[in-house]
């Protein structure tokens, strides 16, 4: 299966083959920041799953994980890790922006108090336990 998704002006467009490997809602404050946003909802790939096309532009936004946006709108596409294994794709970026939904809340112990997860999905304090 190919699901492909763009940016806001439609600049950069992507198509990410297969399925993903975890779809997950993160609540750290490093997303927070990234994203401007509560959290960050995103379906994990395989980089070499997904094909990039358009003019992107990176941010170190820690250690390991560039975040990945549209030059031209600012969309926020990607949190891609440096080391050229995982990508995490916004899931609202997707052309059907309901073609995943998430299985699992990352980070809560960092969520905003007036967030609400009352959605039944598992609940992890900090990242998925090895």
């Amino acid at each position: 299966m190919i699901r492909e998704g763009g940016c806001l002006c439609g600049a950069v467009r992507f198509k990410a083959e297969g399925e993903p490997l975890n779809v997950r809602v993160c609540h750290c404050r490093i997303c927070q920041k990234a994203m401007g946003s509560p959290y960050f909802a995103r379906a994990q790939f395989d980089q070499k799953m997904l094909t990039v096309g358009g003019d992107t532009g990176r941010y170190a936004s820690s250690e390991n994980i560039d975040r990945v946006f549209c030059k031209t709108c600012g969309t926020r596409l990607f949190s891609w890790r440096r080391n050229g294994t995982l990508a995490g794709v916004g899931l609202a970026t997707f052309d059907d922006r309901n073609a995943f939904a998430p299985t699992e809340h990352i980070w809560v112990s960092e969520k905003l108090a007036w967030v609400k997860l009352d959605d039944g999905l598992r609940q992890y304090q900090g990242t998925i336990p090895a």
